[in-house]
């Protein structure tokens, strides 16, 4: 569709109409949440980032003073993220997401896979729980995983990653179950404004349209390259779903995603600046592969010699040459 960057549109006989202020809504904005939440079989809503739509979700599902169960090991932004909010009287705690959540908390927020250790929650003992469910679903698209089909209230997304697909939109989307509290939170968007703006919703929209095709892909190549690193004499470790993880295979269809870690034995800065083929930067779900030791943000979180690897749509086997020259 035409993108519309409107920020206002006139009344008709004195009524407003569907589009009024963009802030709320814009043409663009909503074809595009229309896109995704039949992905999702859902009702969507999109924002300027996916930070955006984290602190929208922290904000507008909870009352201070309410705590948040939060998957140990998830994107390590979100703990960073909850814990400058605590001065509003939202807290969290981390857990083991293979496991129940603890009790006494009113939202558990997974991460499936999380980043970048790729584990995934324990969805079963989650719906169990009596507190609202999120499931941040970034890493798996709804081409391989539909959360709400397993009794998740909402899903996040970093919209920048897979679903936009190209590293050229910033943005982020929840998908509800609840028509009722998609709308609720529409209504809290629209009064702090982190709306996507009507640009970068095209993209977004633009996105949708080869996604599955982007990430079947991605995964054929993700798993054939964990198999390979497995086998390297210079690989400590290899973080990957595809490679025995039960829960993931019982919940994942298609594949497992494009998104792996993995530990080398020895000097992992050297390796992530001796590629040549995969870019050296952060973020992850693009067309181009891209790689980095994540110790640079994480620190001690991580292991020093931890590499993300995120791998995009080039020739697998041109993609392990490049591995295996870093690697040598």
């Amino acid at each position: 569709m035409a993108i519309d960057r409107s920020t206002i549109w006139p009344y008709r006989e004195g009524k407003v109409g569907e589009f009024f202020y963009s802030r709320y809504d814009h043409p663009t904005g909503v074809e595009a949440e229309r896109a995704l939440g039949a992905l999702e079989d859902g009702h969507a809503l999109l924002f300027s980032s996916g930070a955006a739509a984290s602190t929208t979700a922290a904000l507008g599902l909870l009352s201070p003073g309410q705590t948040i169960a939060l998957a140990e090991g998830c994107y390590y932004g979100t703990s960073i993220l909850l814990r400058a909010l605590e001065r509003w009287g939202v807290r969290f705690v981390e857990f083991d997401q293979t496991g129940p959540p603890p009790d006494g908390v009113d939202l558990v927020w997974l991460e499936a896979p999380s980043n970048p250790f790729l584990t995934f929650p324990d969805m079963e003992a989650a719906r169990a729980h009596p507190a609202r469910l999120l499931v941040d679903s970034t890493a798996s698209t709804p081409v391989l995983f539909r959360p709400l089909e397993h009794g998740a209230d909402v899903v996040l997304h970093s919209a920048t990653k897979y679903l936009g697909g190209h590293h050229d939109a910033l943005a982020g989307a929840l998908v509800f179950a609840s028509e009722e509290e998609h709308a609720r939170v529409k209504e809290f968007r629209g009064r702090t404004g982190p709306i996507a703006a009507p640009d970068t919703a095209w993209l977004v929209l633009r996105g949708t349209q080869t996604l599955e095709v982007r990430v079947l892909r991605q995964s054929d190549s993700a798993l054939e390259l964990a198999r390979r690193l497995a086998d390297h004499p210079r690989i400590e470790r290899v973080r990957y779903p595809g490679l025995g993880d039960e829960v993931a295979a019982r919940y994942m269809s298609g594949g497992f995603g494009g998104l792996m870690s993995f530990d080398v034995s020895g000097d992992a800065e050297r390796v992530e600046r001796s590629i040549r083929l995969i870019e050296n930067a952060t973020s992850l779900g693009g067309v181009s592969s891209v790689m980095e030791t994540r110790y640079r943000w994480e620190g001690e979180r991580v292991p020093r010699n931890l590499i993300r690897l995120s791998v995009g749509l080039e020739d697998v086997d041109a993609l392990w040459a490049d591995l295996e020259q870093a690697l040598g």
